[in-house]
């Protein structure tokens, strides 16, 4: 009998058949042996879903979809197919948009140190905004921008002081961290006046973003009403009424059942009421709003998928179920402790649930794909596992740690699948070496 998993953790298309995972209509027995384990397997009609749900829930402004989540020749085209926008933050990312033939009127550049080189291809290729983020950065554009007779229209990355309810590592609005321009000192009010004293920039609007994984608005409600402030005080010091307002990304996926997360239209609709009001009480003009979602429509949409190698029991303490990938494919459980669950997918299990620790093949102790997590006592070598969830910052942020080959990502469709991005060969990590 078919059953629908949890729509919150799960694909949108993720279906389980006596024991056995399908995503887009295709079984994972069937990919496995296919395209091998593990892999990133991605439902592109839950993908597109997300596009349109951003795209609508922010009619009238702009959804960027951050490229620093996953990146690849074939989201692009999609994102391009869905009107989304989309921000890159790199020179890397910047070329993958360029190769896809994404327009450049809707692209913004983000980063804390761009080089001279990565602006002139920027501006080469016409992007629409850049995102400023320190005072060098300013004169460093505003150059290069000089030099091709072009005035660059940019937005002033800015510090509003708010402290996200998220990891440290994954929380960017508070005063002590590398980016953006501190409100709070009066740095910001100083980048605008820079950038307005530069002929080659054309200031466009501010940008903030407060975090990531983030399950309420009282931080953007906070940073709303800080942005709105410098908007006045920049209307009040230069004249100048500033169209548009950038709230960056952050909105929060579900990992674990646990998770509860703010539908997007819900998120949209008070941050437009929390908008309108801060604008009204200070007699500003609504800017145009643009958010910029990466996780939130990348992440859900994947499950890896993984062959299990060993199960060692440790009695009185754990049992550890080695899998064939970890902190290669996904290093955020190491690098700040990020939350998972599991689940066999290859066949049905009337045996009883253990509490078991999911763990890589890597020679590292922390190498841990998913704590504590409930699986069948009778899970054997060659089971296949799923970590669902798993579409952002995992490919992007994969390694050859071990010189281990990253995964293939496989898009999956309406029975169909097809590889967007192959797995790589050991050929592909020889090729860098150079002989002695």
């Amino acid at each position: 009998m078919s059953a629908r998993l949890d729509p919150a953790v799960w694909p949108l298309t993720a279906r389980v058949d006596d024991g056995l995972l399908s995503v887009g209509g295709v079984r994972v027995d069937d990919l496995a042996r296919e395209f091998g384990t593990p892999a990133y397997v991605l439902d592109e009609d839950d993908f597109r879903t997300r596009c349109r749900a951003w795209r609508g829930a922010f009619d009238g402004g702009d959804v960027y979809y951050a490229g620093k989540s996953f990146l690849c020749l074939a989201v692009v085209r999609w994102l391009a197919e869905e009107g989304l926008s989309l921000d890159v933050c790199s020179g890397g990312e910047l070329a993958v948009a360029r190769a896809a033939g994404f327009p450049a009127d809707r692209l913004i550049f983000h980063g804390n140190n761009k080089s001279v080189a990565e602006l002139e291809a920027a501006l080469d290729f016409g992007v629409a905004r850049v995102a400023v983020d320190s005072f060098e950065e300013i004169d460093r554009l505003g150059r290069v921008a000089a030099a091709v007779r072009r005035r660059q229209r940019v937005l002033l990355r800015v510090t509003p002081g708010v402290e996200a309810h998220t990891h440290e590592y994954v929380s960017t609005g508070q005063e002590d961290q590398k980016f953006g321009f501190s409100l709070a000192s009066g740095a910001a009010l100083k980048a605008v006046s820079r950038v307005l004293a530069t002929p080659s920039l054309a200031l466009a609007g501010v940008h903030a973003h407060i975090g990531s994984q983030i399950f309420d608005t009282a931080g953007y409600g906070l940073a709303l009403h800080r942005m709105v402030g410098l908007l006045r005080a920049v209307r009040d010091a230069h004249g100048v009424e500033l169209a548009e307002l950038d709230l960056g990304g952050g909105l929060g996926i579900a990992y674990t059942s646990q998770d509860a997360p703010l539908a997007v239209a819900e998120a949209a609709t008070r941050l437009r009421v929390l908008l309108d009001k801060e604008c009204s009480e200070v007699s500003l003009p609504v800017p145009r709003l643009a958010v910029e979602p990466g996780r939130a429509i990348s992440g859900p949409t994947t499950v890896t998928l993984y062959e299990v190698g060993t199960v060692k029991h440790l009695p009185g303490l754990r049992t550890y179920v080695s899998v064939d990938g970890g902190m290669s494919d996904n290093i955020r459980p190491a690098l700040y402790g990020a939350r998972y669950t599991a689940a066999l997918v290859s066949r049905h299990s009337d045996a009883a649930q253990q509490v078991v620790t999911v763990v890589g093949k890597h020679c590292e102790s922390g190498d841990v794909v998913v704590h504590d997590v409930a699986l069948p006592a009778d899970l054997r070598p060659g089971d296949l596992v799923a970590v669902p969830a798993s579409g952002a910052y995992h490919r992007s942020m994969a390694n050859n740690y071990n010189h281990v080959p990253r995964p293939p990502v496989v898009a999956v469709r309406d029975g169909t699948a097809r590889v967007i991005v192959r797995r790589e060969t050991l050929e592909d990590l020889l090729r860098l070496d150079v002989e002695p």
